[in-house]
């Protein structure tokens, strides 16, 4: 298992940009796809975006193409989220996860990091 570690958030203004990082203890990242989930207050979670094992494939929910980018860095052990043009409906509790490739399901998640947006 992979133990994960977010960090980058802020606060930002409107149309403003930040970077979040996670880092994955282990030797066994590579083996995880990985995801970005974000949580608003008083929201479910919801997904913001994932990476295949190699990442060479990434797939966004509608509201984030075109001004998020997610990647990653194998030798690293690290997942990233690029958020440009940053809007207030942004703020949320950004978590990354990991989703071991004989699975459907993510299995291992981070503790959080807060992302605020001002207008």
């Amino acid at each position: 298992q992979v133990q994960l570690v977010e960090s980058g958030g802020g606060l930002v203004q409107a149309g403003g940009s930040l970077r979040l990082s996670c880092a994955a203890s282990g030797r066994t990242f590579s083996t995880y796809a990985m995801g970005w989930f974000r949580q608003a207050p008083g929201k479910e979670r919801e997904f913001v975006a994932r990476i295949t094992l190699s990442g060479g494939s990434t797939y966004y929910t509608d509201s984030v193409k075109g001004r998020f980018t997610i990647s990653r860095d194998n030798a690293k052990n690290t997942v990233y989220l690029q958020m440009n043009s940053l809007k207030p409906e942004d703020t949320a509790v950004y978590y990354c996860a990991a989703r071991p490739e004989t699975t459907i399901k993510y299995t291992q998640w981070g503790q959080g990091t807060q992302v605020t947006v001002s207008s």
